[in-house]
């Protein structure tokens, strides 16, 4: 066997969930109805999706102890017949196995109990052999949405893409820039990184316009959302030189090829009646009289989907809070009571309610206070994404793209089709099919990507990276069970909601 590579340093009880490859292409699938467990599958969804409960303690070859838990809440357990099968565990012992990483980014499972390794004959699933092999071998795939941001935690710094300059940094304090994220790709075993203005990373360290071998890249993960990305020859990808290129080296330091996998933030500015934006000052007091888009006026997007709380991040960290004289400002901290505010959205427009129940609004010299009972024009804002020029969206059944076998929208696909935003107003956007064409709505509220005109669509975020799109015709987008997109829903129901 290839040598084990030693790529755990020091614990984590993080939760991970991941789809696990077998040596044949299927997936790991945990059945819809009972507990039976196949490998047919051909791409990851739902059932293909399993969380990594990984135990606290590792061993000093690296080795994790790990149970994995079906989207339905059941553990994977093996029996000593080498049947396998989702169920509750009948001991503390039981499911429990031994997560080996490789060189090569493979994983191995083998079970605490029995000493037999989990393998699949590209069909049927089963663990009744002691003797290792390549039909043993596991390809993990980070079940997180493709719109991602990297960070190093040694450099406390965020990866960059740079257009321009045809290469990456890892350079970013803080990721409020559309460059800070990418779309991690996922074809034939290998990983392709591609950045906001649709270039590619190659393995000579440069931005290309279209994927190929040479933008592949094998993927090393582990437990905690940390990913390496190596060319499968020994070299990895990491910072170098004064100014942090990213670039394939085989002597990384101090662990600086792991990148913590993180899904792209959400950030937007705020403007009110005035048509300023919302600016943090430099005494941190919140105000409305910036004429232009600054880093000063963005804010991260952070909202619990299950209410209408939300908290809005600025650029330096802080949050923003109601204080003394109801003002705001822009010194408050993480789940600090003053500083959640209840949104509430009106198709384009939304209204902040602060803490004491009074609706933030604008004053005539343009400084943020709440001090309404009942919202009006003036404790009216506009939205709009900042660091997202595409939208990938990602429903209950797959991504949002189109397929060679339908005319239509599709919305089960394995990979997305990236939806270009342009702007039209705050919170309205026309959407731009890859080819350059637009969007068009059909009589039966399906979509097709090859219309000559822009239509208006507006997007409510329902979440810190959820959103619902309210369609040309007045109705909510949503996801049929069919694999059509669809727009016919007057409400907003599960099927309506997409990670973006």
């Amino acid at each position: 066997m290839e040598e084990e590579e030693c790529l755990l340093r020091g614990s984590s009880t993080k939760d991970q969930k991941v789809g696990l490859i077998s040596w044949a292409g299927t997936y790991l699938t945990a059945g819809n109805y009972g507990n039976k467990i196949t490998a047919i599958a051909k791409g990851l969804g739902r059932r293909q999706t399993w969380e990594l409960l990984v135990c606290n303690e590792y061993d000093e070859k690296c080795q994790a102890l790990v149970r994995l838990q079906s989207v339905q809440g059941h553990i994977l357990l093996p029996e000593g017949d080498g049947s396998v099968y989702c169920g509750c565990p009948r001991n503390t012992e039981h499911g429990y196995f031994l997560l080996r990483f490789y060189r090569h980014g493979k994983w191995t499972l083998q079970c605490m109990v029995t000493g037999h390794y989990l393998e699949s004959d590209g069909e049927a699933v089963f663990c009744n052999s002691r003797v290792l092999s390549a039909y043993h071998m596991w390809t993990p795939r980070p079940a997180i949405h493709v719109h991602v941001v990297l960070y190093s935690p040694i450099s406390c710094c965020y990866v960059r893409a740079n257009p321009q300059q045809g290469c990456i940094w890892v350079d970013a304090p803080v990721p409020y820039l559309e460059e800070c994220g990418f779309l991690l790709h996922f074809h034939e075993g290998l990983y392709h990184l591609e950045s906001s203005s649709h270039h590619f990373l190659s393995q000579n360290d440069r931005l290309v316009s279209r994927p190929s071998l040479q933008t592949g890249f094998h993927l090393h993960f582990r437990p905690g959302g940390q990913i390496a990305l190596g060319d499968g020859q020994g070299c990895l990808l990491y910072p170098q030189g004064s100014q942090s290129l990213l670039s394939l080296g085989s002597r990384p330091m101090g662990g600086e090829e792991w990148f913590v996998l993180q899904h792209c933030p959400t950030w937007i500015t705020l403007k009110a009646k005035n048509r300023k934006f919302i600016t943090i000052d430099s005494e941190m007091e919140a105000c409305a009289r910036s004429e232009e888009m600054v880093p000063l006026c963005f804010f991260q997007y952070e909202s619990d989907p299950n209410s209408n709380a939300i908290q809005l991040r600025s650029v330096t960290g802080q949050y923003l809070a109601q204080r003394s004289h109801r003002a705001i400002i822009g010194d408050g901290k993480k789940l600090e009571a003053a500083a959640i505010f209840c949104v509430q959205w009106n198709c384009d427009r939304i209204t902040l309610q602060a803490a004491s129940g009074r609706y933030v609004g604008v004053t005539s010299n343009g400084c943020l206070i709440a001090t309404s009972l009942q919202p009006g024009p003036c404790e009216e804002f506009r939205v709009r994404l900042v660091n997202r020029p595409f939208l990938a969206l990602r429903g209950r059944y797959g991504y949002v793209g189109t397929s060679s076998n339908h005319d239509q929208m599709q919305c089960n696909m394995d990979q997305p089709d990236c939806i270009q935003l342009l702007p039209c107003r705050q919170s309205i956007y026309h959407f731009q099919a890859q080819s350059g064409t637009f969007w068009s709505l059909t009589a039966y509220g399906t979509f097709r990507p090859w219309g000559k005109f822009a239509l208006n669509f507006c997007l409510e975020l329902r979440g810190s990276n959820l959103l619902a799109v309210l369609a040309p015709n007045g109705y909510y987008i949503r996801a049929d069970s069919s694999g059509v997109l669809l727009a016919d829903s007057k409400i907003i129901t599960s099927e309506c909601l997409w990670e973006f």
